[in-house]
């Protein structure tokens, strides 16, 4: 190995005993991959992006993912870990949706919130543009873009750098059905189908624009 390559090994997040320096979240990172040092998730920053707690132990301790591994994304398992009673909350959205159509859910200290898909395309991310907004490092600020069409409705990966994940596994685009999980970032979504009117509907439209 030559000394400019030698150098680089040096510097990439190493202290003098060659050992990775331990990097707290809410630190200034940079940009780049930063990998749990308990579980191995890994997260990628861009721009002026603090580390935030790790996604999925809640870890605050990162190092630098070397430049020579395999750089695999580890999500959240699936099936998850969530029983009947901590989807309850989906039960009572699906019982409050009265009208037809298609919608994203999601819990957030023990309150849900429901965006109704009533455009052709929806975006999600961390951008003050984003119909569906989270504001956490850990989505990109153009994360996925909900697409509906003649066929049903698709999720599509906007370039983000963490990946969207769907019932587990990492996709480019996937088609979506009733039920399905969506993993933005730390964040947790509920894809529900509404297919018909079963009586008794309030007349009220979805809400246009949620921020988390």
């Amino acid at each position: 190995m030559g000394a400019v390559s030698e150098a680089a090994v040096a510097s990439n997040g190493r202290d003098e005993g060659g050992k990775l320096e331990a990097i707290e979240s809410g630190t200034l990172a940079g940009i780049g991959s930063f990998r749990c040092t308990s579980c191995d998730y890994v997260v990628n920053l861009a721009n002026d992006d603090e580390l935030p707690r790790c996604p999925g132990c809640g870890g605050t301790e990162f190092v630098r993912a070397s430049l020579f591994g395999t750089g695999r994304f580890h999500g959240r398992p699936w099936p998850e870990s969530e029983g009947a009673e901590e989807l309850g909350w989906l039960d009572e959205v699906r019982t409050g949706l009265t009208e037809p159509g298609e919608y994203l859910a999601y819990e957030r200290a023990g309150r849900a919130t429901v965006f109704g898909l009533t455009n052709q395309w929806t975006r999600v991310g961390r951008s003050l543009a984003a119909d569906i907004r989270f504001d956490d490092p850990t989505v990109s600020r153009r994360h996925a873009l909900i697409v509906r069409g003649p066929d049903g409705v698709r999720i599509l990966d906007d370039r983000s750098l963490n990946g969207v994940f769907v019932n587990g596994e990492r996709v480019e685009w996937s088609t979506l059905q009733d039920g399905d999980e969506i993993i933005v970032g730390c964040h947790s979504l509920r894809f529900v189908s509404v297919p018909e009117v079963l009586g008794g509907a309030e007349d009220r439209g979805p809400s246009s624009r949620v921020t988390a």
